[in-house]
């Protein structure tokens, strides 16, 4: 890595193309530290940046009003809540933030850029302050028609609750994988999730490359308890990189029965396998299938069981993927669901007679999950056994949404 190396510059470049709409911040921060081979302490830094200036955004533009007043190009504006947000939220001491953050800049907006910096350092309490009068959705800095409708389907408190849990960086969470045959690790377990962690501090890479734990939300346990595998049975878990809920299924069924795993995007097939191989599991079959199209026919009527985990809005996901919120929109309300239905309808021929289907989502929108199950259930003869929807504000893991279903007779 260059001595000199300018976080804030990266950072300011990687929100740049993020504004562009080219890459997801997750994929900006690692391309980046790979770029300029970024030490440790200086990676988490760049991210920390990234992240919280785009889950802090409304206030910082709010600030930005207060402070400047008049028309910013993309450039200068993202340069200003890089500062502000180091200044006023990160704490990183006032010269550090200002001097660095002036000097990643052009030349021609350098001047500007450090009257703006050091007028926030000199009113700092003030600004923290004026937050307080703002309408709750930017003052939570969350879209205001998501707002709207979170507290038109859960109320105003739930709404709240969900948003301020959306700016809180997320908790890192493990599963022990009894497929190891390895000892329980002696981290904090998660009160009332038998076999989930909370991991502090660095990962533990050895017990990761061992396969012993696996990095994973215990959200996601809930459609597989749902699903219930068992031992001998033949399952499709549909929707499957990069693999936790396939690992978990492997396990229930102690490795003992056959499980395809199919993705849509051929490009994450490798890592799919490989996570699954590193996780001890023997019974699974990983191939290829978009389920937008019709399955293979040799697996009509093929698997006792079914998990469909179709491809949402992430609503459920926000504290982990922090551009999502800034991605959706009203209208992918009304496409996402017409796509699911469309996966559902080309699974649910595979499933045997008296089989069992759990669809789940990572969403907490009605659209995409108690609306669409029932409209689907009622109009191909399936009967809901149970379905669960958990707000990432009522539990200490992300939302989600799951329902069981069996073919009638």
């Amino acid at each position: 890595m260059p001595a000199k190396l300018n976080i804030r510059r990266a950072a300011h470049a990687a929100l740049n193309a993020w504004g562009k709409g080219h890459d997801y911040a997750e994929t900006l921060v690692e391309r980046h530290a790979q770029r300029h081979q970024l030490s440790t302490s200086d990676r988490h830094l760049l991210q920390a940046i990234l992240f919280g200036v785009l889950r802090h955004r409304r206030v910082l533009d709010f600030w930005i009003s207060k402070l400047r007043q008049g028309k910013l190009d993309n450039e200068t504006r993202d340069l200003l809540r890089i500062g502000l947000y180091q200044i006023l939220m990160l704490q990183i001491a006032d010269h550090a933030a200002v001097n660095e953050t002036v000097e990643a800049g052009k030349a021609n907006i350098r001047g500007l850029v450090n009257a703006v910096l050091r007028r926030a350092s000199a009113t700092k309490k003030r600004l923290l302050e004026s937050i307080d009068d703002l309408p709750v959705a930017e003052q939570q800095s969350h879209p205001d028609w998501l707002y709207k409708r979170w507290r038109k389907h859960f109320g105003a408190d739930s709404a709240l609750e969900i948003m301020v849990g959306n700016q809180l960086p997320p908790n890192t969470y493990a599963r022990y994988n009894p497929l190891s045959q390895q000892p329980m690790p002696d981290f904090p377990a998660v009160d009332g999730i038998p076999g989930f962690f909370l991991v502090e501090g660095a990962l533990p890479n050895d017990l990761l490359r061992d396969g012993v734990i696996y990095i994973q939300d215990p959200a996601t346990r809930h459609a597989v308890e749902m699903l219930a595998p068992q031992s001998g049975e033949t399952i499709l878990d549909a929707c499957a990189a990069p693999g936790g809920k396939a690992a978990m299924i492997a396990a229930c069924m102690n490795n003992q029965g056959k499980i395809i795993a199919t993705d849509s995007n051929e490009k994450r097939l490798p890592r799919l396998r490989e996570n699954l191989q590193r996780l001890h599991i023997t019974c699974a079959e990983v191939t290829q299938h978009d389920w937008l199209e019709p399955a293979p026919a040799i697996w009509n009527g093929f698997f006792d069981a079914i998990l469909l985990d179709v491809p949402c809005s992430n609503s459920g996901v926000l504290r982990r993927r922090i551009d999502a919120r800034w991605r959706m929109h009203p209208t992918d309300l009304v496409k996402l669901p017409e796509i699911q239905t469309r996966i559902f309808a080309n699974a649910l021929p595979c499933l045997k007679h008296g089989g069992r289907i759990v669809y789940s989502t990572c969403s907490i929108e009605p659209e995409e999950n108690s609306q669409l199950v029932k409209s689907f259930a009622a109009a191909n003869n399936l009967k809901i056994i149970k379905e669960q929807q958990i707000l990432p504000s009522t539990e200490i893991s992300d939302g989600a949404y799951c329902a069981l279903l069996e073919k009638m007779d």
